[in-house]
């Protein structure tokens, strides 16, 4: 189910659910969660519809190139980079365009599955707090393997914020160089004015939670994961934080809640570099110009990507619904 499937769902239950309905430790957070190293090689992909259905094929699969411990980073490239799927998805569904491009320009390059029921195949459901705690386990064993002092982090919506708390939280400052968020839902989302309409109704929200994932729950603005992350600034010292947002974002409304705004950050927004492309939330990572940005905010020697006119609606067709 797509996240806006899911909160319009919950929305609904929030409505007709009495509140005596609840019973003690109903939806209690983070009951189970596991995560994945994905290891099966898959090809390459151009949309994010091939990617997921691909996925939805092969659990498991890996974008090429991606999790060989066996890779020593370079004195060109010295930090591993560390890819985070998003909510109900995987590391092959979001990065089988950018890992192999990553993988090409020399980095070592790997993705975790974090953040599911045991035995679902869809990845980025459940308490990020633990999700972010996988994360975490995963980066250490990525710097023992790799020898690296350092990683950089990318994570795509859900994604970027599970890294970030690790960054923020968790220690994480001290093991990353460069954190890159792409659709980061930093603020959350209001999922088409739903969020609002749950928390007018009494324990909306909390009935709501019950009802989608507990991850899609954590990431509406104003909840309590996103204010206990932000609480005291929504940056720490010593990390190259960079946002990259767009204005047609689906999923994060307002679009401005994807930018941070604390010291030692830099937010992009697609449109100001590049008007004519009006990419939405679920195109980004596997839009062109979007990549690019993205290796550009790795490696600032990396070239300026190609703007090119991108649809309102691209890569919508096969993603909605999901």
């Amino acid at each position: 189910m797509s996240i806006r499937g899911a909160v319009t769902a919950a929305l609904a239950a929030a409505l007709t659910v009495p509140s005596g309905a609840l019973s003690s430790g109903a939806g209690a957070v983070g009951a189970a969660s596991v995560s994945q190293t994905p290891t099966i090689p898959g090809p390459s992909q151009t949309t994010h519809a091939a990617a997921a259905d691909y996925a939805d094929l092969h659990p498991g699969s890996a974008p090429p190139g991606v999790n060989d411990f066996t890779c020593r980073p370079t004195a060109t490239h010295p930090n591993p980079v560390v890819l985070a799927h998003g909510s109900d998805s995987n590391a092959y569904s979001d990065w089988a365009d950018i890992a192999p491009r990553l993988r090409d320009a020399g980095r070592c390059v790997f993705a975790v599955n974090y953040g599911a029921k045991e035995g679902a195949t869809s990845f980025g459901t459940e308490d990020m707090y633990l999700s972010a705690g996988q994360v975490a386990d995963f980066v250490h064993r990525v710097l023992a393997a790799t020898g690296a002092a350092r990683v950089d982090l990318v994570g795509f919506s859900q994604g970027a914020t599970v890294t970030r708390y690790f960054l923020n939280r968790l220690g994480g400052a001290a093991v990353v160089d460069r954190w890159v968020g792409v659709a980061s839902p930093t603020y959350g989302g209001v999922f088409y004015g739903l969020v609002p309409a749950a928390d007018a109704v009494p324990r909306g929200l909390e009935v709501a939670s019950l009802f989608t994932t507990t991850a899609v729950a954590q990431q509406a603005q104003g909840s309590d994961f996103l204010t206990d992350l932000n609480a005291g600034g929504d940056t720490v010292p010593g990390v190259r934080y960079t946002t990259i947002g767009t204005r047609y974002d689906e999923m994060i409304q307002p679009y401005t809640n994807v930018a941070l705004r604390d010291p030692g950050a830099v937010n992009v927004l697609v449109q100001d570099r590049c008007p004519q492309n009006m990419t939405g939330h679920m195109n980004m990572v596997y839009d062109p110009y979007t990549v690019g940005l993205v290796l550009q905010a790795l490696d600032p020697t990396a070239p300026d990507p190609e703007c090119t006119a991108v649809p309102l609606g691209t890569g919508m067709a096969g993603m909605v619904g999901r």
